[in-house]
């Protein structure tokens, strides 16, 4: 909902008066609604379109992947942002595409830059322990509300990171590519033709609401470091919406600090997690080959 300048900075101000009235005490829990797209064209194989009926059976197979809810729980300078759980509907098991590898709560500290995680892979638990990451925020005067909160509008740029089945199938799709490459090198060494290959982009565009009237530099995922909390928050193909505020509550707020698993850095889990990536697309690869091999036979 747009509203007129003039009535939104009016808000802002009252807001703003108001925040030494408590900004002895700043804690809450948000709820944040998160959706992902699915680029269905990295399912099509052999340049065999797929059709609607079955995007629409993935995706539909995909949704408890795709659609999840979190919270935020946070205080002046530390926050835990972890995924609810949720019981499946019968048919919807998520098991297959997941299964093996999860990425637990994020903890954040706007004081002492201190961040942490723990992920579990393939049975192992990993302890990943850094620096909050930052990003160069471009405040911008573009505003809007967003449930009561009147909120401003806040962009940046940073490198695409991929989760290891985006690196998977990225890896399994070059080996596809090398291989048709290869098969058709006598081909296209007889044309004229030259063929360009579309090359994935490595950065995408961050764009954040955050609210001045809740005055704490913290936000869903990996995402913080603007002046309120982020309301809402989208990447390439991820939207994060925050639905429910609960501010200082009756029970203390209790912060989780993740402690458990072997403790590597952002770059040493990366590499690992390449690492794996890479074997399992093989590994998919050769199980591949083998049933067009078998096809044959019969």
């Amino acid at each position: 909902m747009t509203i007129s300048a003039r009535r939104f900075f009016t808000i802002v101000a009252i807001a703003l008066m108001a925040i030494p009235l408590y900004a002895q005490k700043i804690e809450g829990v948000a709820t944040y609604q998160t959706k992902t797209t699915l680029d269905m064209s990295r399912f099509n194989r052999g340049g065999e379109q797929m059709t609607e009926q079955r995007k629409k059976q993935i995706a539909e197979r995909m949704k408890n992947f795709l659609e999840k809810e979190f919270t935020l729980t946070f205080n002046k300078e530390e926050s835990f942002y972890k995924e609810e759980e949720k019981l499946q509907a019968p048919g919807q098991g998520g098991g297959r595409w997941g299964g093996g590898f999860t990425q637990g709560g994020i903890y954040k500290n706007a004081t002492t830059k201190d961040y942490a995680r723990e992920n579990n892979m393939m049975g192992k638990t990993f302890l990943v322990k850094d620096t909050v990451s930052t990003l160069q925020w471009e405040l911008t005067k573009e505003s809007k509300m967003i449930g009561q909160y009147p909120a401003f509008k806040a962009v940046a740029e940073r490198p695409i990171e991929a989760n290891m089945w985006s690196r998977m199938g990225r890896m399994a799709r070059d080996a596809q590519k090398k291989q048709e490459k290869k098969d058709s090198t006598a081909v296209a060494e007889n044309s004229d033709e030259i063929e360009v290959e579309e090359e994935e982009p490595t950065t995408e565009t961050i764009t954040a609401w955050y609210t001045p009237m809740i005055p704490v530099g913290h936000g869903p995922d990996e995402f913080g470091g603007l002046p309120g909390l982020i309301l809402e928050l989208s990447t390439n193909n991820t939207t994060m919406l925050c639905t429910k505020v609960v501010l200082n509550p009756k029970d203390a707020i209790v912060i989780d600090v993740p402690s458990k698993g072997k403790e590597v850095s952002r770059e040493e889990y990366t590499t690992i997690v390449e690492e794996k990536a890479k074997e399992m697309a093989e590994r998919f690869q050769s199980s591949g080959r083998r049933g067009q091999q078998g096809g044959r036979r019969f």
